[in-house]
Order: structure tokens, then sequence, then C-alpha cells
């Protein structure tokens, strides 16, 4: 690009940023969070289009025809309709109204100067529409996501040993992690899984190593190079998998990485909260032969010792030095007393003259106060 070709001149290089580089032979871009699909991207000022697998086409032509560019694009929950939206608004009202312009050479000669144009969403019209296509998206996503945890008709091979799974998706999954050591995370925390599988799939074909991603020459070396160097697993920085978990798709520019380093940021920040005003009731230890409570058990010892004549300490020392309990040689008072007049029936001997009947009668006897211990251990 002549804009951008350098300072030999005294020409700004600011543009240098914005330069696209040759897509390769193989028209391989950049992996983002948007499914592959058949759709149009659409010039924002002229009829040019292209299938959305060649976006970066279309947007190196807005900056080398159309001097626009559109600020991060990898964010843009659906681009077909982002470009769409902004081509109907461009036509109402001219460009200059929406974009912010940026001018190259400022200290150049006037001929030389040219003017650029930032979109972005530091405009509030378009922070809205990013917003709003982002929870469109999101919204799909879940139900996507729902229909494959309710769906019974999941079908599929090991990827491993080629054992056949049917039913729930899950099945599949947790064979994986269990058997294999080989786990992608909660069947619940994934979506689009068939097409996540059949992306692991194809790089085991293509004998490629699902995390280092190198390629071997042949299964059996690929087999134990993920075996040895524990590579049984996939490489979270490959941006391919992002669209596969939903956490991806939870806050507009925010990758799984940075949710998960907010919420450990909000517990640590837990730990200097105030906790002052917490009214907690203490703990009370209640007494084995009546209701008396205390706040600490030595409180409850003293008290089994001067009121029960129980005394605990004594006897855990006793049974930790000889093993055996025996019973104190003085008796300690008596612990539970009965009323001194029980009601009694009782029988009157038969008359040693007739023994032809038996009266029976009533009668109340008085009893000496009788101690009921505690049996001991």
């Amino acid at each position: 690009m002549a804009a951008s070709s350098g300072s030999k001149d005294g020409q700004d290089s600011i543009l240098e940023p914005l330069c696209f580089p040759e897509p390769p032979a193989d028209d391989t871009s950049a992996p983002s969070l948007q499914c592959p699909s058949t759709e149009l991207l659409v010039c924002l000022f002229c009829p040019e289009s292209v299938p959305l697998q060649q976006k970066d086409g279309l947007l190196k032509h807005l900056l080398l025809e159309h001097k626009l560019v559109i600020a991060d694009v990898k964010l843009i929950a659906d681009l077909p309709k982002y470009m769409l939206y902004w081509k109907g608004r461009f036509l109402e009202q001219p460009v200059t109204d929406f974009c912010s312009v940026i001018k190259t050479n400022s200290t150049g000669p006037i001929e030389k100067q040219e003017d650029y144009f930032l979109l972005c969403d530091v405009l509030p019209e378009d922070r809205i529409l990013r917003e709003r296509l982002q929870q469109k998206r999101l919204e799909e996503v879940l139900e996507q996501q729902q229909k494959e945890r309710d769906d019974s008709s999941f079908h599929r091979l090991c990827m491993f040993c080629s054992e056949e799974f049917s039913g729930n998706r899950s099945s599949l999954l947790n064979h994986m992690a269990r058997e294999h050591s080989f786990s992608i995370g909660l069947p619940d925390n994934i979506v689009y899984c068939n097409q996540f599988l059949d992306t692991l799939q194809n790089k085991l074909d293509n004998l490629q190593c699902l995390y280092c991603e190198k390629t071997f020459r042949d299964k059996t070396t690929l087999k134990d190079h993920m075996r040895k160097k524990a590579h049984r697993r996939i490489n979270a920085t490959n941006r391919e998998y992002d669209r596969f978990y939903v956490i991806n798709y939870l806050e507009l520019g925010k990758t799984w990485e940075e949710v998960q380093s907010e919420d450990d940021r909000e517990l640590v920040d837990d730990e200097d909260d105030d906790w002052s005003d917490w009214q907690a009731h203490p703990v009370s230890a209640v007494c084995l032969f009546c209701d008396h409570q205390s706040e600490t058990m030595e409180q409850i010892y003293t008290h089994l010792k001067d009121i029960h004549g129980f005394d605990l300490h004594k006897l855990r020392t006793e049974l930790s030095q000889t093993g055996e309990l025996h019973p104190p040689s003085d008796p300690p008072e008596p612990l539970l007393r009965l009323p001194g007049e029980v009601p009694v029936q009782r029988r009157r001997p038969a008359s040693h003259r007739g023994r032809r009947s038996r009266d029976a009668a009533a009668g109340h006897v008085d009893l000496e106060p009788a101690a009921v211990l505690l049996p001991h251990v």
C-alpha cells in the first residue's frame, strides 16, 4: 500500500497497523466465534460482496478502495447483519456523521493528505448495535445448547478406541475423560458438540497432536507422543475452539480467560468485606443429667462434679491408665430420689383356716429413699 510504504518521504506510517496480510494459499483465516456460514458480506459503499469466510478480503477492499476501517471486527457477533445495517445507514447519511476521521500525512503537503474513516463502538449507535447482535447470538447459542443437552439421538464413535456411543453426548465425553484421560470440559459447558468433535477428529486423521499441534508420520508415533508427553488435551490458546464453549458468548468482547480472571478477582476482593456486624449465637453445652447449660465445657465439667458428683476428668484418667472403670469407694449423693410414698398393690395372705377365698386389699407403704445411680461403664 503506497500510503503506508514507510516514512522515507516524510509521510506518516499511521496506516501500517491497518494493513492486512495477503491470505495464504489455502485461505485459512483466523478462527472466531462466528459459525461458518454461507452468508455474504456486502461492501458498505459498492455492490462488492464476498463469502463470510473471506471477510479479510472485503475488509482490505474497504480500506484500500473506500478508506474505511472497522474496529474490533472479531468482536462483532454477526458480521453480515452488522454490514447490512451500516450499508443502509450510509445511504441515508454521509459517512462523516458516524465515523471518526483520521488524516494521514498531516504535516505534509495538502495534496498528499488523505482522510480515513474509523467505524468503532465509541459511537453510541455502533455500540448498541454490537450489543444487540451479541445478545441475539447468546440467545441462539443457549437455545442450541439446550437442544444438545436434551438430544437423545446422538451417535458417535470414540476417537481413541472406536467404541460406539448412542443416546446423550455426555456418555461419550465422560467415557473419553474417564477411560482415556482426555477431557474437553463438562458436557453442559459445550455447544456445537458435533462440530467440535469433527474438528478434533480431523486433526487426528491428519496425524496432528491435539495439544502441541505437531504432525507425525503415522498413528502409532502420534499415539506414543500424546501418551508420553501427556498431550491428551486440547490447546487452550487455540482460538479455533472458542466458539464451542458457552462462556465465550457471555460478555461482549471478553474471552473465557478474562471472564475467569474477573471471577477470581471478585473472590479476592470479598476477603476484605467487613463482618463486624455478624451476630452469632454462642454455642452452649448441656448437662447430661439436667437442663443446665453453660457456654464452655469446663463450666459443664464443674457443674457435673459439684451438683451431680460426676467427675468426668477422673473417670477419663482412670480409663486411660487401667482400661477399666471402678466405682468410687464412697458413693456420691443420690442423683435421683423416688418419692416418699409410692402407691403399690399387694395381696393379703390367704386365710389359714378356710383358704376358700382370697381378699385383695390395697394400701400404701412408706419406703426409704433409694438412690438411682448411673451404671458404671
